[in-house]
């Protein structure tokens, strides 16, 4: 019997040379078609140098000005910044706490930076964590802060003693900042210096998509920050254009067609100015012309790319949904193939249902349930749902239409392994 403790190194049919294994095999020039140069200029998350940043001048300036005093050791103001997604706030944010930094080292004055990601430390001991942990200096502090055991007092207690160790000031970055399980990570960062915890001065920046956020917070907290309050607006066609113009060098010189940039643009400003869907889509443009072992990326790609891009957006919005709402919708998005100017009672799609269910021998729910589940997916945004009289004697009813494109529906809700056989 095998020892299956073998590593897959051990595996059947082992290739003697590892160069040739013709799974990765790469020509000469490393790939079937060179279409990248530097593709990390397409990742999300990626800050670059300042002649790349597009249409947020004035926003930089706007920051920096807050940020400012930390180059002399000085106190700065608290910045919170609104928007939405893809609109630069988190670039903006990144780059000029780094550039602050990279100053004060020029004056001789120690400035930490501290970028958290509050979708993913959503807890205030997370936050504790992260900052302690991305600003010791083992070797300065000779302290060793653990990954876990502790709690957020513990945590901030590490803090107080690193910042007064190593920093003159710091800021911190907390992204998503509304994710967040209670706004105390503020009141404590916020309050440090003046209730005697720590010498260092602090500076928070804090970004969220939801403007309405500061109307959440603890009126101790509001007093606390006394933050300055930015919005940004979506980029226009013109701005995402120019965006995508200075990610160009990312390709091979040639590597676009002339009709790339400006439909990728155009796609983006149709989704409310988004420059972070936009470089997606370019990017994935340009991984499926190297799929394809096309020597350009072309239109049709950006055309992929881009309801590849719906078809992910869509599965975003259905994270969370069981496999039940998505037989709902398939039914929903089968009709509406069929009939795509009408809209559709909820017994027809009820119908249609438990006709897919059958099929797929899957149980079957009762036709109040589905009509609940489709009122939830009109307040999701993924259904638009109307009452209608349905004519004398018959009362009113409700009546369903999908708004999202129905190819898109059934490319996302198909890719569940229960409906795979449908397509």
């Amino acid at each position: 019997m095998p020892d299956e403790s073998s590593s897959l190194s051990d595996l059947d049919d082992p290739v003697e040379d590892p160069s040739s294994d013709p799974l990765f095999s790469l020509d000469e020039e490393g790939t079937t078609h060179d279409i990248f140069e530097r593709k990390e200029l397409l990742k999300v998350g990626h800050v670059p140098e300042s002649g790349r940043i597009v249409g947020r001048d004035a926003e930089i300036e706007a920051v920096a000005t807050e940020l400012r005093p930390v180059v002399q050791a000085e106190p700065p103001n608290n910045v919170m910044i609104y928007g939405k997604t893809g609109t630069g706030k988190s670039l903006v944010a990144k780059h000029v706490t780094e550039r602050a930094r990279r100053a004060a080292e020029a004056q001789d004055v120690d400035v930490g930076t501290v970028y958290v990601d509050c979708a993913q430390h959503n807890t205030q001991t997370r936050v504790a964590r992260t900052t302690t942990r991305t600003l010791n200096d083992e070797a300065e502090t000779g302290l060793s802060v653990p990954r876990a055991g502790i709690g957020s007092g513990e945590y901030y207690d590490y803090l107080w003693e690193i910042l007064d160790t190593c920093y003159e000031a710091v800021v911190i970055i907390l992204d998503e900042v509304d994710r967040l399980d209670d706004d105390d990570v503020l009141m404590q960062l916020s309050r440090a210096r003046e209730s005697g915890k720590v010498n260092c001065h602090l500076g928070v920046v804090g970004i969220s998509n939801k403007i309405e956020y500061r109307d959440r917070l603890n009126e101790r907290v509001k007093s606390s920050l006394r933050e300055e309050e930015f919005v940004f607006q979506p980029y226009d066609a013109n701005q995402l254009r120019d965006i995508m113009n200075h990610r160009r060098d990312a390709f091979r010189e040639g590597a676009l067609t002339e009709d790339v940039v400006p439909l990728t643009a155009a796609f983006a400003a149709q989704e409310h100015g988004d420059a972070r869907k936009a470089i997606e889509i370019l990017r994935h443009a340009g991984e499926l012309a190297e799929r394809r072992d096309d020597e350009q990326v072309s239109e049709s790609h950006v055309r992929d790319a881009q309801e590849w891009a719906e078809v992910d957006r869509f599965e975003e919005l259905l994270r969370g949904s069981t496999t039940q709402v998505k037989f709902i919708l398939y039914s929903l998005a089968r009709l509406t193939e069929e009939n795509p100017e009408e809209e559709f009672s909820t017994s027809r799609i009820y119908d249609h249902y438990t006709q897919v269910c059958e099929q797929i021998d899957a149980n079957v729910l009762g036709e109040h349930r589905v009509y609940e589940l489709l009122k939830e997916q009109a307040f999701l945004g993924v259904v638009e749902s109307t009452r209608t009289g349905g004519g004398r004697g018959q009362g009113s009813y409700l009546e369903h239409r999908l708004v999202q494109d129905t190819s898109v529906v059934l490319k996302s809700v198909l890719r569940d392994s229960r409906l795979k056989g449908m397509a």
